[in-house]
């Protein structure tokens, strides 16, 4: 029974460590820091392997009790209850958070998109005015 709470409670940790790593990211991302882009997203897919792993214990938790109606006090269910709601604000929030990194990086590829075609232009203007030299 308390096994199933500490369990919600260790996920929204982990959920609240993935949240401040977006967070940190969006930070430096506006800062048009983009160098370390593959490192975020790695630690971000050791975070979610460890969420995967805390959901795969839950359900454990879960099955083990589901058959037992009646176990969870009333203060235990309360905070089942706030853990759930814990659960889906972070949920949310990083949903959210996704939606503007995934933003960033897709304005910044079209800017070097457009610098690239921009370079190649002067490249090729440049290129009509050097003399032919035999």
């Amino acid at each position: 029974m308390i096994r199933l709470i500490q369990l919600l409670n260790e996920k929204n940790h982990f959920l609240e460590k993935f949240y401040a790593t977006n967070e940190a990211q969006i930070t430096r991302l506006e800062a048009g820091l983009f160098d370390d882009i593959e490192k975020f997203y790695n630690k971000r897919e050791d975070l979610l392997k460890i969420i995967k792993y805390i959901d795969a214990e839950i359900q454990k938790a879960h099955g083990l009790h589901k058959d037992m109606s009646g176990i969870f006090s009333e203060d235990q269910k309360g905070e089942i209850r706030q853990a759930l709601r814990t659960k889906e604000a972070y949920v949310q929030r990083i949903l959210e958070q996704d939606l503007v990194v995934l933003g960033m990086i897709d304005d910044a590829k079209s800017k070097i998109i457009r610098e690239l075609k921009d370079v190649s232009k002067a490249k090729r203007a440049l290129g009509g005015y050097k003399a032919n030299v035999a």
